[in-house]
């Protein structure tokens, strides 16, 4: 569709006000420039009235050059007791000097008299005069009509009627917010058009914008909807983050917009970085990445049952609705108890491993993954562990160093002080036995530090392999601190990650089988790079 649309991020502004989601200036910019470079058409970037950060994210950004986006400052109506002119909070979003502005003013009745305690005409006057004032000020001029649809269903006269005096201070595009959350799918169109017949027999020339909560998981439907019955201007934040359950997710309703609608904007044409996108925020917020999210999620493509793995091979389209590409992403094999043959054959091929269908190591493989994973396993984020596995089956898995002993002690000599950790292992290499000790903070700590230090003599790109994250997830916990515990480890070097698990009723030990297969899987990789090299 020819339609244009405008994508406006709220993520430094509404998105911040997400629990847990903090973000400081420097992280603020660089967020700008990744939505730039992917191509958002405009950013709020904050409050500068209510948050001096903001403020400050403003004129940091007066030094960097935006080649497409353009950043708006938010704000509210001037307070009744203040004339524009004077009112702190409009002149700080004129202080901003952003290319474009947006201000909310009350839409339901309800907080006209019980938020503010003015009347409703006093209401109306205030949202013409802080939009008059500010329109000489800002090349785009948005009006959020905040509470929009709870304030058309409670007096539907009184919220049409705030629009037409949005429209006479001079905003180009009014944005009808849910700001509850609460309206359903159902009731978008009837509101939409009830709001297009009304601004078109009034003569007003105007956009018309969505801003969706997530409250009652309606918020990407209802944004869709609103586009699809004439607004042209959606809000949202990547990956969903704002306050209470969120907001419309624009990491969902971007390639919605795009590759299910047909819509061209210019984040569309760059629909490929959008996982990319999705991660960078989440890497500065510090927030770990959600699998499970639509387009984006790193199980969005992946497939575990081995009939939708076999029909997956022979044609996509048989269990996915996009290609995983078209968004930044990637399509997942996974291995766990539902795998059947092909999801096997697949890490066979993925691993460089000569595996025919009717090999007999494929049922073995099959069968003895079966048996692990009954005893607790995992292997859907463990795939170098299960790849040293299949190496095993067939034959050709080294052995870089074999145990002769460990021992870990923990000392704790002080109520009030921390105990003392340190472990001290036997390993034999090439025939030579060697004995080493460390101190670590916490007993897995130090086990890693001693076998890392036991080996690095026979193996020095070891110090190039550093431990990312280490989870410990408690199985069958009925049987409280006797039950066994499932260890995932991710680690990386400079080319690289990779994770691997440990299952045991001890979670010394089910962290050493896990840091055994770490160590082991970047000794293989470097000895397969060393081989590739020759």
């Amino acid at each position: 569709m020819t339609q244009k649309l405008v994508i406006y991020d709220t993520t430094l502004r509404d998105g911040t006000q997400a629990e847990n989601f903090n973000l400081s200036v420097d992280d603020k910019v660089r967020i700008s420039l990744k939505l730039d470079e992917f191509g958002i058409d405009f950013i709020e970037g904050g409050w500068p009235a209510a948050n001096p950060s903001a403020a400050e994210f403003f004129k940091e950004m007066r030094n960097y050059e935006l080649k497409h986006t353009m950043l708006a400052a938010f704000g509210s109506t001037r307070n009744f007791h203040n004339p524009a002119d004077q009112d702190a909070n409009l002149l700080s979003l004129v202080e901003a000097k952003t290319p474009a502005i947006t201000i909310f003013g009350k839409t339901w009745d309800i907080h006209v008299r019980d938020a503010l305690r003015i009347s409703l005409d006093d209401n109306l006057l205030i949202i013409v005069e802080s939009l008059q004032f500010l329109r000489p000020h800002a090349k785009h001029l948005f009006y959020d009509a905040e509470h929009f649809f709870d304030g058309f269903k409670h007096n539907q006269e009184y919220a049409l009627t705030t629009l037409d005096k949005a429209v006479e201070g001079g905003a180009e595009c009014l944005v009808l917010c849910d700001t509850n959350g609460g309206t359903q799918p159902t009731e978008i169109p009837q509101i939409v058009e009830t709001v297009k017949a009304h601004l078109h027999s009034r003569g007003h020339k105007v956009d018309i914008g969505i801003h969706a909560h997530n409250d009652t998981e309606t918020a990407v439907a209802n944004s869709l909807l609103a586009i699809s019955l004439g607004a042209n201007h959606v809000q949202g934040t990547i990956n969903g983050y704002g306050e209470r359950c969120g907001n419309a997710n624009l990491t969902s309703i971007i390639p919605a917009l795009s590759l299910k609608l047909g819509y061209e904007f210019t984040a569309a044409e760059r629909l490929d970085k959008l996982s990319e996108v999705s991660r960078f925020v989440n890497e500065l917020a510090n927030l770990p990445h959600n699998k499970y999210q639509p387009f984006v999620g790193s199980a969005a493509f992946a497939h575990k049952g081995g009939i939708h793995v076999s029909a997956v091979q022979r044609n996509p389209l048989t269990y996915e609705h996009i290609e995983p590409e078209k968004v930044g992403n990637i399509r997942r094999i996974l291995i766990s108890d539902q795998s059947g043959k092909s999801n096997v054959l697949h890490k066979a091929k993925k691993f460089g491993l000569n595996l025919e269908s009717k090999d007999p190591v494929v049922t073995s493989i099959l069968k003895e993954l079966k048996d692990l994973e009954n005893r607790g396993f995992q292997y859907e984020g463990a795939e170098a562990s299960f790849e040293l596995l299949m190496r095993r089956a067939l034959g050709t898995h080294r052995r870089y160093f074999d145990l002769k002993g460990f021992r870990v002690i923990t000392q704790k000599t002080d109520m009030n002080e921390p105990p003392q950790d340190e472990a001290t292992i036997m390993l034999e290499v090439g025939g030579e036995v060697v004995h080493t000790a460390a101190l670590g903070d916490g007993p897995v700590n130090a086990l890693d530090k001693a076998l890392r230090k036991a080996l690095t003599r026979f193996y020095p790109k070891l110090t190039d392999m550093y431990l990312n994250d280490y989870k410990v997830r408690v199985l069958a916990s009925e049987h409280g601190t006797g039950a066994k515990v499932r260890v995932l480890i991710e680690s990386s070097d400079h080319d690289s990650s990779w994770g691997t698990v440990g299952v045991s009723h001890d979670i010394i030990e089910a962290s050493w089988q896990a840091l055994v297969d770490s160590i082991t899987y970047k000794l293989m990789k470097d000895e397969q790079k060393k081989k590739a090299e020759q």
